[in-house]
């Protein structure tokens, strides 16, 4: 009877293990589901040339999240800027970062000249500044790096502190106005990131795929890491 009872205890156990694996195994798949969600797919240049100024103009179509997108970007002219430097003899409070959503740069200043030019993406509505939670929208203004960490995700996270106090000031009149709905949420989580692997030509294209964030090819991201720190001013305009 001991040995009946027994049996059955492992049993029990053995079924609750198999549903607990099982369970795990769902949550990890589901997981790398979303984690892909956001990743354009069956990306195409349907027009391309340059405009009187020498911009390049290109309409490019794409599907994300299961929704066809086709977009315009006007692009200015790009010169990198990658001289080498040493992080150890930078005063970071003396460096400042600006962020051009027009012309697809984030460049970077030590001392009021310029050090560094990235090529960086945004949102699907890049020329419209950020209003609520969930519109895909980059704020504009000032702001500060609050913290950077490592992303199995992105390669590298620099998170900026938006909400700051101008932009809930900003969100307080938007709402009195009825510019956005009364239960409407100001969001957050918005910073500057990398790409999953492989996933530079969202860069090279001018691919509006982000959620807000300002997102640039891996190797940019991981040299802006290496250069900037917590406090770094942080200016975002159209």
């Amino acid at each position: 009877m001991i040995q009946v009872i027994s049996r059955f205890r492992q049993s029990g156990q053995t079924r609750s293990l198999f549903w607990l694996f099982a369970f795990l195994f769902m949550v990890h798949q589901a997981a790398g589901q979303n984690k892909n969600a956001d990743k354009p797919s069956d990306i195409r240049i349907l027009e391309e040339h340059k405009d009187a100024n020498g911009n390049t103009v290109r309409t490019i179509q794409y599907y994300q999240a299961g929704t066809r997108v086709t977009e315009t970007r006007v692009i200015s002219s790009f010169k990198s800027l990658n001289a080498p430097i040493d992080p150890d003899t930078l005063n970071k409070d003396s460096l400042m970062l600006i962020v051009n959503k027009s012309r697809y740069v984030l460049d970077m200043y030590y001392r009021k000249k310029k050090i560094r030019t990235y090529k960086v993406v945004f949102g699907p509505k890049p020329q419209e500044n950020k209003m609520m939670k969930g519109d895909r929208r980059t704020p504009e203004g000032w702001f500060n790096i609050s913290e950077k960490h490592a992303s199995a995700r992105y390669q590298k996270f620099i998170h900026i502190d938006y909400p700051n106090d101008s932009a809930r000031k900003r969100f307080a009149v938007l709402k009195q106005k009825g510019l956005v709905p009364p239960d409407a949420e100001i969001g957050g989580d918005v910073g500057i990131h990398g790409v999953w692997k492989g996933g530079d030509d969202m860069i090279e294209m001018g691919v509006g795929w982000t959620d807000g964030c300002i997102a640039m090819k891996n190797k940019d991201i991981e040299d802006l890491y290496r250069l900037v720190d917590q406090g770094v001013r942080v200016l975002i305009r159209k």
